[in-house]
């Protein structure tokens, strides 16, 4: 068999894995998150309009970042690896975090005041959904999960880290002038939130369905809060995130199982590390 040809450095540095390598990356994407919009706003100056704030501040930041994700991928060579077949799957049992997710979306979206909205904030928050999920999915769903199991982590320890960095993410909310307790609340929210998340990665074994998920629950979300209807169905949609924050956090709990060796963690064989 013929020798592989050696990785660039750039390589063997992310393939050694960690949990600081993930930090890493997370601070990376947020730094050009927050930045984007800084060079686009004098586009749109002192803008009002719901949807062009929602294109402006939401979409375009993180549609870029989603692009710059897509760059790294292929400058360490880990496409294959993120959005193929992943190495280790789940149980039954995480049914129940799809479940939840799916049903909650689907009655958010059920008691949205549509005609109160608009069509253009709506377009743009499906869109902004879109471009969230994938990018925020690819992040720590991704990169994260792989940099972790590079490592060897227990797969208890790859949900947590990946979820709290998820959840470290939406921190930064503080600065744009969310008080501190919702803030608080929201990054309790958000890390079981990615468990659930990890757990749909394991079950569904393809990265592709937590980005859908992840990509209805966003506006469904934001709309049903902000256009949202009455009556008893919006009432129980509005339990959504106290259901999800409940069960990200004990189903948390039952996970189990180890990639034993890191080259076994769903690389290609021409991107694991060297010998």
């Amino acid at each position: 068999m013929a020798e592989l040809a050696p990785h660039s450095p750039w390589r063997r540095f992310w393939e050694k894995g960690g949990w600081w390598r993930s930090l890493l990356v997370v601070v990376a994407y947020y730094v050009i998150y927050q930045g984007v919009p800084l060079l686009f706003a004098p586009l749109f100056p002192h803008t009002t309009d719901p949807a062009a704030v929602v294109w402006l501040y939401t979409v375009i930041p993180i549609a870029f970042g989603g692009l710059v994700l897509i760059a790294f991928a292929w400058s360490v060579g880990w496409l294959r690896a993120l959005f193929g077949p992943q190495p280790i799957r789940g149980h039954g049992w995480m049914w129940i975090a799809v479940a939840i997710v799916v049903l909650f979306n689907v009655l958010h979206f059920a008691t949205v005041d549509y005609a109160k909205a608009g069509a253009g904030v709506v377009i743009a928050w499906l869109v902004a959904g879109l471009c969230i999920g994938f990018a925020e999915e690819t992040l720590t769903r991704g990169f994260v999960v792989a940099l972790l199991r590079r490592r060897g982590y227990h797969e208890v320890a790859v949900a947590s880290i990946s979820a709290a960095l998820f959840a470290a993410l939406h921190s930064g909310n503080l600065l744009t002038g969310q008080a501190l307790v919702p803030t608080l609340i929201q990054l309790v929210y958000t890390f079981s939130f990615g468990v659930l998340m990890y757990l749909a990665l394991r079950l569904t074994g393809n990265l592709v369905w937590p980005v859908l998920l992840h990509a209805t629950t966003d506006p469904s979300i934001f709309l049903f809060t902000s256009y949202p209807t009455q009556g008893g169905v919006a009432s129980v949609a509005g339990l959504g995130n106290v259901v999800v924050t409940i069960a990200g956090v004990v189903l948390l709990i039952f996970i189990r199982g180890r990639i034993a060796r890191p080259a076994a963690a769903g690389f290609a064989e021409e991107d694991r590390p060297l010998a």
